[in-house]
């Protein structure tokens, strides 16, 4: 059974997503993101390649290994609370770190990442997971997940493009936006869903979000959340 996931995120008024470029500057609050993400039932949480990156220690790991590992699972700790789960398809993170907050990491990978690679993982505690050949297939990434660390709600807190690829394949099931009283303002900025750039991309398959909760946070600060509903569901 896969994961519930919500997909929280703070946002400018223009649904904007990277808070250093906000203005006034002192708006977003760390702080009562951190709150909400506590009072959604905390625990394991998945980003993208990009936001994963952040917290790498690592210098580039080796690039040669006389080893060889097979495609399939590698969990060293199969017992945490919680996870931090990172979309790194090619393997481009070095991590130099098993955990994020005392959450012990998870890769999701595809197939053709290097032995190399696997090797400097290992070598990191780092544990990793494969869904898809070239490229992840983000259902049975979701679908592992729920199996084998047994995680049964994930909090999808990543940049525009993964939370849009997720939406579009209908792995959302609530959304929780904070709604800061800032602006960016400018061009290029990621938004909370970045759509798809291939041409002639079909709408969302959304049929209705369904308002559950709202509050007015400190510092003129909107909290929403959502149902998410798709066809048939």
């Amino acid at each position: 059974m896969r994961p519930r996931i919500t997909c929280h995120m703070a946002s400018s008024l223009d649904g904007r997503i990277l808070p250093e470029r906000w203005s006034p500057r002192d708006a977003h609050s760390h702080e009562a993101y951190d709150q909400i993400h506590d009072r959604l039932g905390g625990g394991s949480w998945i980003v993208g390649r990009v936001t994963g990156q952040e917290f790498a220690k690592g210098e580039a790991y080796p690039t040669q290994t006389d080893q060889s590992f097979p495609r399939e699972s590698w969990l060293p700790q199969r017992d945490a609370a919680a996870y931090a789960v990172v979309a790194d398809a090619h393997g481009k993170i070095a991590w130099g770190r098993a955990e994020i907050g005392g959450d012990p990491i998870i890769v999701l990978l595809t197939e053709h990442v290097s032995d190399a690679h696997l090797a400097g993982l290992r070598g990191d505690g780092v544990g990793y997971l494969f869904a898809g050949v070239d490229e992840l297939i983000f259902e049975q990434a979701i679908a592992t997940l729920g199996d084998q660390p047994g995680i049964d709600h994930l909090l999808l807190e990543g940049g525009g493009h993964i939370n849009g690829t997720f939406l579009r394949a209908g792995l959302i099931d609530a959304i929780s936006l904070m709604i800061v009283p800032a602006v960016d303002g400018n061009a290029g900025a990621p938004a909370v869903f970045d759509g798809s750039e291939r041409p002639g991309a079909d709408l969302l398959p959304l049929t209705c979000l369904t308002l559950e909760e709202q509050e007015t946070l400190d510092g003129g600060i909107v909290w929403l959340r959502y149902r998410v509903q798709y066809p048939e569901s």
